[in-house]
């Protein structure tokens, strides 16, 4: 980028420098941030749309908050690029997401400003909440900020914050970010209401001759009229909804009109108590592309902005995602109890094609993960055969439901993880590390990881088929480029595949590790079993390779602290059986962000890194001398 390009901009290295500008220059500082945002997004990927519809209220919150000392909290992360901008981090947002560069949410290890680490959705309101009543009980006169979009407002964990902060009235502003998107559209009936009561000029139309009809009227007759106004009120706008919640609301408000920003967030910092300021933003503010398909734009790879994102769909094999899409809606044609549910992911999930072709068994729940696997279960009990698209890292936010609401009551829910194991660039609050370790432990749940693509294919189906709930977990892209076979046939359950035979030592691996270990096991001459199942696991198979190899590896792409490796010693043990066993998996430690095989090889998960760590293990565990 050009030096000289953003003369405003580029003055600014931290809140402080911004809030000495004159406010008439803040118009022309949104300009050069947005047209730097788009640059730089551009030229290194990452979430666009969303930042810059949130310019003008991040320029507005800044200049008026005293940042860091006053508390700012964004929810999810996705707007919050320009915020790292002005926090100091300009000259290496060109690097975001890269392992070498700035995380692409919100993280308090990386800057004072970062005041929360977010990645999932509705939790800025709790955070600041609390963060409020510490500046309470400490006699501190700082102020607590979050910032949430409409989107967020569909989980349950937002609406629990507002009724307690309404309740224990702390000195909180919270900023209602109205785009009318999450990632996909949003949904809901409440999202609905909203759009009604702020389409045109009908209540302050009425309020405004009611205030004249008002002024003529007897005294008792005004009183009554003023109770009345507030039950007509409650219909024609959203205030009154968060005032019965004890919220003195404010707006909505033009969000791309920093001076009016400014002006109301001036009035609203010397107020005290839970304030509520809605502000009306576009998605994609700035850049027609954009402003026209904020869900293709959301989240994107490098590209020409002057020609904007291409056609997409390149040639290769499918992604597991595109996998699960086609045998959805292949399942669908054959299966009329099946239904497809996903919690506000229907692009990230697989499910347009299906939504598009069977929109009367397409469920999108908006971020609402527990309701999404309740659901699911309701469906169950009446015959349904529901299949819930989920990421891996989502699902764990409907876990109490998962395990009452499902396994408990042995429902037929085939769950799809998605973004299973390491994900890349979103980093630690997206990958899919914990999974096997929390489905394997509940009774009831059968647990598939497959190898390949077709091999996903038809364990979707045995999952479909199977009477029980079910979980088949794969990772994010594409996998070893087996084209998935049409004719779909359900798996035997419980049982594994040995791909190789060889001598000395037995890889035991688990989905997306079975191709590496294949790879590794014709340097060592080693017998490779693809597991398939997680739970229940193939115990024959087990004590056979124990009994025919004097030493064992498990390989998968989850924690090892209760993950499939754990299943196997738990087996060894049970049968008395001693065997050496290496368990190689992802370590004990939230895994940063890069690029997914780029964090394979800086865990040691990918070939070479396997193969290495093998060596070193037998050397010294199995051959070396007693």
């Amino acid at each position: 980028m050009d030096a000289g390009s953003y003369p405003l901009l580029e003055g600014i290295d931290d809140p402080a420098h911004l809030r000495e500008l004159p406010e008439h220059q803040l118009p022309r500082l949104a300009t050069q941030l947005r047209e730097f945002l788009l640059e730089s997004v551009a030229r290194s990927g990452g979430h666009l749309a969303a930042g810059l519809g949130a310019v003008e209220l991040t320029i507005a919150l800044h200049y008026i908050l005293q940042t860091p000392h006053d508390r700012l909290v964004w929810d999810v992360g996705h707007q919050c690029y320009p915020h790292k901008i002005l926090t100091g981090r300009r000259g290496v947002i060109g690097r975001i997401r890269r392992s070498d560069g700035p995380a692409g949410f919100p993280s308090r290890q990386e800057s004072d400003y970062d005041t929360f680490g977010v990645g999932h959705s509705s939790t800025a309101i709790s955070a600041a909440l609390g963060m409020a009543l510490a500046a309470r009980a400490q006699g501190s006169r700082r102020k607590t900020c979050a910032v949430i979009g409409d989107g967020g407002l569909t989980a349950g964990e937002a609406f629990e914050a507002l009724n307690h902060a309404g309740d224990v009235r702390p000195d909180l502003l919270v900023v209602l970010n109205d785009n009318e998107m999450s990632i996909s559209e949003n949904v809901g009936a409440l999202n609905r209401t909203f759009a009604r009561m702020l389409s045109g000029g009908l209540y302050g139309n009425l309020r405004e001759e009611g205030k004249r009809v008002l002024e003529q009227m007897p005294a008792p007759m005004r009183e009554f009229a003023k109770r009345a106004e507030e039950h007509v009120k409650g219909m024609l706008v959203p205030g009154t909804f968060f005032e019965e919640l004890g919220f003195q609301y404010f707006g909505p408000v033009d969000g791309h009109d920093v001076g009016e920003l400014v002006r109301v967030l001036r009035r609203l910092r010397a107020l005290e108590g839970p304030r509520l300021l809605h502000v009306v933003t576009r998605k994609g503010k700035g850049y027609p592309r954009a402003e026209a398909n904020p869900i293709a734009y959301h989240g994107v790879k490098a590209f020409d902005p002057a020609a904007g994102l291409g056609s997409g769909g390149g040639s290769g094999p499918p992604t597991y995602t595109e996998v699960f899409g086609r045998w959805l809606c292949d399942m669908a044609e054959l299966e009329p109890r099946l239904w497809g549910i996903t919690p506000a992911m229907r692009e990230g999930s697989g499910l347009v094609e299906f939504a598009r072709r069977f929109p009367g068994r397409y469920l999108d729940t908006g971020i609402a993960e527990q309701h999404a696997v309740t659901l699911a279960g309701g469906l169950a009990c009446e015959g349904a055969r529901p299949v819930l698209a989920i990421y891996s890292t989502f699902l764990q936010r409907g876990y109490d439901q998962l395990i009452h609401d499902i396994a408990l009551q042995n429902l037929p829910v085939l769950f799809a993880l998605d973004r299973a194991g390491l994900v890349g660039a979103d980093g630690p609050t997206h990958h899919g590390a914990f999974d096997l370790s929390y489905l394997r432990c509940l009774p009831n749940m059968t647990v598939m990881v497959p190898a390949d693509e077709n091999e996903c294919r038809q364990m979707l189906y045995t999952g479909h088929l199977h009477k029980g709930p079910a979980a088949v977990r794969y990772p994010r892209g594409r996998g070893p480029g087996v084209t998935p076979s049409g004719p779909m046939t359900p798996l035997a359950i419980g049982r594994a595949e040995v791909r190789r035979h060889g001598s000395g030592l037995a890889l035991l691996a688990f989905g997306s590790m079975v191709a590496p270990a294949e790879a590794v096991a014709e340097a060592l001459d080693a017998t490779v079993v693809n597991m398939r199942f997680v739970k229940p696991l193939d115990r024959d198979t087990v004590l056979a390779m124990a009994a025919e190899h004097p030493a064992l590896v498990t390989l998968e792409e989850n924690v090892i602290g209760g993950g499939a490796g754990s299943a196997i010693l738990e087996t060894l043990a049970a049968a008395g059986v001693q065997r050496p066993v290496l368990q190689l998996g992802l370590p004990d430690r939230f895994v940063g962000h890069g690029e997914r095989d780029e964090l394979l090889t800086a865990v040691g998960l990918d070939a070479p890194g396997i193969e290495q760590r093998i060596r070193q293990w037998r050397r010294q565990y199995v051959e070396a001398p007693e």
